[in-house]
């Protein structure tokens, strides 16, 4: 219809504008909006009010760094971390935590996203509320060398973005509340156990014995934060499949395949309370699209299995997370 669309993140609602006005003004209600700064760099469709003093989105806004958009590797490397960036952001939107910016309150989070060039101290990771992301990890053919150097099955922009805000949220939801640190060491251990050492203990030694009856993946094994990390993450994959299936009314119904294999996502997995109907609305949905994959000769979309001792720990984050939807 040639009408110019932008995304109004405080209800999660796709708005149209009429392209020939000399404001953005939303069709249905007649409110006047203004694009985030950075769709002049078409990397953000996002739009906030225009008497609103910021001049960046709520997304936007957590940017700390950002890379030397001179070099046109590098633009074409940041507008894929910003594609990513903003799906995490909407989905911690929806569950409903709050994000404040580190550059306003201390607590707060921020992104880095940078080139390591000759600093070999930069890493990806976490730390106090930054969230630091090298930009050789948006580049899909060195993003596919570190996933064969580190044996992994898996290796996304999103997926690094998820475990690395689990460690951000972990300090804020559960470090400094009694009850769900108690709960925490229940099932996911000890966090006090020495973070380098174990660390080191893994990458020389590798994974414990039968490691997949309670963790997600190898690098969860090495230390009680990762493995909660590696759940948060893998918890929002699953709740992002399950959505997104949800919104394109997506059923399995596989021809003589058991009961259990079958699957119709006809529910808003953020409406509902009862991990268990997600996780198996979520195993068919997954399976069914690894095999269309495999049809087509490309890797399997969510390449893991969700055991039941997996399930406990994605339990617990959902449990702890269901108070604040809204």
């Amino acid at each position: 219809c040639g009408h110019l669309t932008g995304f109004r993140d405080k209800d999660r609602k796709m708005l149209t504008f009429d392209p020939s006005s000399e404001f953005l003004i939303s069709d249905r209600e007649q409110i006047q909006y203004k694009y985030c700064k950075n769709n002049e760099f078409r990397v953000c469709n996002w739009v906030i009010e225009r008497d609103d003093p910021d001049d960046f989105c709520n997304a936007c806004q957590l940017n700390r760094t950002i890379p030397d958009l001179s070099d046109l590797q590098n633009f074409d490397h940041w507008r894929n971390l910003e594609v990513a960036k903003h799906r995490l952001i909407y989905q911690l939107q929806k569950i409903g935590l709050a994000i404040p910016s580190k550059m306003k309150v201390d607590d707060g989070l921020c992104f880095d996203f940078v080139a390591q060039r000759n600093d070999s101290n930069i890493l990806t990771g976490h730390a106090n509320g930054v969230i630091t992301i090298l930009l050789r990890e948006a580049d899909s053919v060195k993003r596919e060398q570190m996933r064969k150097q580190f044996r992994e099955p898996y290796r996304t922009l999103v997926g690094h973005l998820r475990h690395e805000v689990g460690h951000y949220f972990w300090e804020r939801l559960v470090a400094n509340n009694p009850n769900f640190l108690e709960e925490f060491r229940i099932i996911f251990g000890n966090e006090q156990r020495d973070y380098a050492q174990a660390l080191k203990t893994y990458y020389e030694q590798g994974p414990i014995n039968n490691w997949q009856d309670s963790f997600i993946s190898k690098y969860a094994t090495s230390h009680p934060w990762e493995d909660w990390a590696e759940s948060w993450a893998h918890y929002l994959h699953v709740m992002d499949m399950v959505e997104t299936a949800y919104f394109f009314g997506l059923n399995v119904t596989p021809i003589d395949i058991e009961e259990g294999m079958k699957a119709k996502a006809s529910f808003d997995p953020y409406a509902i309370e009862d991990f268990d109907i997600i996780v198996e609305t979520c195993v068919p949905l997954s399976f069914a699209v690894n095999s269309i994959n495999r049809a087509m000769g490309v890797p399997d979309v969510y390449p893991f299995v969700i055991t039941p001792g997996v399930i406990k720990k994605m339990k617990f984050i959902h449990q702890l997370l269901w108070p604040k939807r809204r």
